[in-house]
């Protein structure tokens, strides 16, 4: 069996950020450190967190002490100063891509915009956009949204960082259809462009893709459905435990990319165990 590895998978810039910040607090602080909610999503990097002392706050405490590292999803502005108020020490490891889309909410949302976010309703990030946006913020996940989305000048639509960006175009376009006169910002991040754009490629010339990372990040997840969309056999998995041999076996050509929050430990565990069907 050949086994390819893409040459854009494992950890992106901002999860990079994200983690080498917690691990060099964690060498340099006493005080407790906590991240609030998963730092990323990928349950084995949790679990090295978790062994090196490192919690996880779900709500904001009324009172706290020592550390709280935003993730790199960032929070709602209300939340995060509801976590200042508390007495903790803020680190916010946010992904400046974020950052960025919050940049652009803020300005319009102070201008009298409506936003409009390409989303995961239910996404960390996402979550935190709408507090960016405010009351005049609206969440569009699939194209049936629209059939229930009441929008008026002036608007802007802004992406989800990790959004597939086929889906991202059919939806802006299809608003601007539908209501014109809105100002779109592509804020796919260039990470996930990369690998969606090398996953559909190598499905071209793969004979199956094994995508490896958590089972909770939406990055992953796109890239496993985006080979599915192509018709290429595609296996999710977040170790090398998951490969079934059995089915692997029957392939010529296999190829591996990973979700931006998967650490290049486990990757080369996964092309490892690939290698040695």
């Amino acid at each position: 069996m050949k086994v390819v590895l893409a040459k854009h998978a494992g950890f992106c810039m901002g999860v990079r950020r994200a983690v080498e910040t917690t691990l060099k607090l964690v060498e340099t602080r006493q005080s407790p450190i906590a991240t609030f909610g998963p730092l990323i999503h990928n349950p084995q990097v949790l679990e090295m967190l978790a062994e090196k002392g490192v919690g996880v706050m779900e709500e904001v405490p009324a009172s706290t002490t020592g550390t709280v590292v935003i993730r790199a999803h960032g929070v709602p502005p209300a939340r995060k100063l509801r976590l200042q108020e508390s007495g903790a020490v803020i680190e916010d490891a946010t992904c400046p891509r974020v950052v960025k889309v919050q940049a652009i909410i803020n300005k319009y949302q102070r201008l009298g915009y409506t936003t409009v976010i390409v989303g995961d309703r239910d996404h960390a990030e996402v979550e935190g956009l709408i507090g960016h946006a405010g009351a005049a913020g609206l969440v569009v996940s699939r194209m049936t949204d629209l059939d229930g989305l009441q929008l008026k000048a002036p608007y802007i639509v802004v992406s989800q960082t990790t959004q597939d960006e086929e889906m991202f175009r059919a939806i802006t376009a299809e608003i601007l259809a539908r209501y014109p006169g809105g100002k779109v910002f592509n804020t796919i991040c260039d990470s996930t462009h990369k690998r969606q754009d090398e996953v559909r490629n190598m499905c071209r010339e793969v004979d199956a893709l094994v995508v490896v990372g958590g089972r909770n990040s939406a990055n992953t997840k796109r890239l496993a459905e985006i080979a599915a969309g192509l018709n290429c056999p595609v296996f999710l998995v977040e170790t090398e435990d998951e490969l079934d041999p059995a089915k692997l076996r029957g392939y010529q050509c296999v190829g591996v990319t990973a979700g931006a929050s998967t650490p290049a430990w486990i990757i080369r565990q996964v092309v490892a165990t690939l290698n040695a069907i």
